[in-house]
């Protein structure tokens, strides 16, 4: 089981926040701070030039943004070791259902568990919210074929597949 940080900055919906589901259920530690982020921890960065693959399977643990990426300064990340973009997958939540890459944090967790060998621990999460299995469902194959990959460059060469 892979340790599940998230910075939040309580710039999204609070009803609609599935990261404060997933701290109510003790799955996930809440983060205020950046600096209160794990040195260690791999941080899911959509503007990372690495995408997520299966030899990654070594980090300490994974953090999340709960945050608008217009407002966040990235420029202060550009310096942390283990950053990692996620191939593309289409969001199943009812805000972006069927866009791709509009993830919400519960379906980007679980779809970095997933390409780490997390499965259990990526439906455990994903249970938290109704709608959560159809993520599975909808990117059933993608997930399954970048979970098999590599590295970083093979997962990037299956994506297109998809796109």
């Amino acid at each position: 089981m892979i340790p599940l940080f998230a910075y939040r900055d309580n710039t999204c919906d609070p009803r609609k926040c599935t990261v404060k589901k997933l701290g109510k259920a003790g799955y996930i530690k809440i983060l205020t701070k950046i600096g209160q982020i794990p040195r260690n921890s791999l941080l899911l960065d959509p503007t990372s030039e690495r995408a997520l693959s299966p030899a990654d399977r070594s980090v300490k643990s994974i953090t999340v943004f709960d945050c608008s990426w217009e407002v966040l300064d990235t420029g202060s990340l550009s310096s942390w070791r283990i950053r990692r973009a996620l191939p593309f997958l289409i969001a199943a939540n009812p805000v972006n259902f069927g866009k791709p890459y509009k993830l919400s944090s519960v379906e980007a967790l679980a779809a970095a568990l997933f390409i780490l060998g997390e499965k259990q621990q990526a439906n455990d999460i994903l249970a938290k919210v109704s709608w959560g299995i159809r993520f599975l469902e909808v990117n059933k194959e993608p997930l399954e074929l970048y979970s098999k990959a590599q590295d970083s460059s093979e997962v990037v060469k299956i994506q297109h597949l998809f796109i």
